[in-house]
């Protein structure tokens, strides 16, 4: 089956698109055929991807959003449903962290990861699914990470909130299927993205895979069957550090 056969006509979100998984995700989903939301903190990041996305022949328009701040989601979300008429897909993939021992980082640092990271799903979830239900069925794609499974020192903040999303992930998916819509949490391990890249500039590249080969998997659950559903998904690179 082709993708663009899947995704043709419909209509997809991705926060923290202006670098990184976000970036190739637009990529993808466009190419794919779907008409892409690049929604970003920094519009003009969003602009920079969208305006590339669109030389490939495709629909992407930009939305500067702070997913973390619930009037900014809000706005945001109802700009973005009235300019299609609704939302198919939406991948929650917007992060953040600082890599720091666990007494050391301001109070203001965990609050402004967790809500990121967990509140902010959370908070752009919920139109969504009011959006989904309108529509007929949708798709929710939930960006979690190898720290939603086992912990390393540094990032208890991180480590927390993405536990956190996984557990909300499969919340949804207990309660949203039966209304139509799926709901899908991703695993990634290391991307060769400016997440780490920019914290850690000694990494070893060859333990990390490219953010297109993770978009290619999302692309992948949204191309399933409209009667199955993959609950949760992970992708990681062939020499993988942080999971077995």
């Amino acid at each position: 089956m082709n993708a663009g056969d899947v995704l043709q006509g419909k209509v997809a979100l991705v926060t923290g698109a202006g670098s990184g998984l976000g970036a190739a995700l637009c990529e993808v989903l466009c190419q794919a055929g779907a008409m892409t939301i690049a929604a970003d903190l920094r519009l003009e990041a969003a602009q920079s991807i969208a305006g590339r996305v669109r030389g490939f022949g495709c629909t992407c328009t930009a939305l500067g959003m702070d997913v973390g701040d619930e009037r900014a989601v809000s706005v945001g979300m109802e700009e973005a449903i009235a300019q299609f008429g609704g939302l198919d897909i939406v991948v929650n993939n917007a992060g953040t962290d600082v890599t720091l021992p666990f007494d050391e980082p301001a109070v203001a640092d965990w609050q402004r990861i967790l809500a990121t990271n967990l509140t902010g799903p959370f908070l752009v979830s919920r139109p969504v699914v009011r959006s989904m239900r309108a529509r007929g069925g949708g798709h929710i794609v939930n960006i979690a990470s190898t720290a939603a499974k086992r912990a390393w020192p540094n990032a208890s903040a991180y480590r927390a909130s993405k536990w956190g999303l996984l557990g909300l992930s499969h919340a949804l998916h207990s309660e949203l299927r039966g209304q139509g819509i799926k709901v899908s949490a991703v695993v990634a391990g290391g991307m060769r993205t400016p997440f780490l890249l920019h914290r850690f500039p000694d990494i070893d590249l060859a333990c990390l895979q490219e953010p297109r080969n993770v978009a290619q998997a999302v692309l992948g659950l949204l191309m399933m069957p409209a009667k199955s559903v993959i609950p949760e998904l992970m992708v990681l690179p062939m020499r993988e550090t942080s999971w077995p």
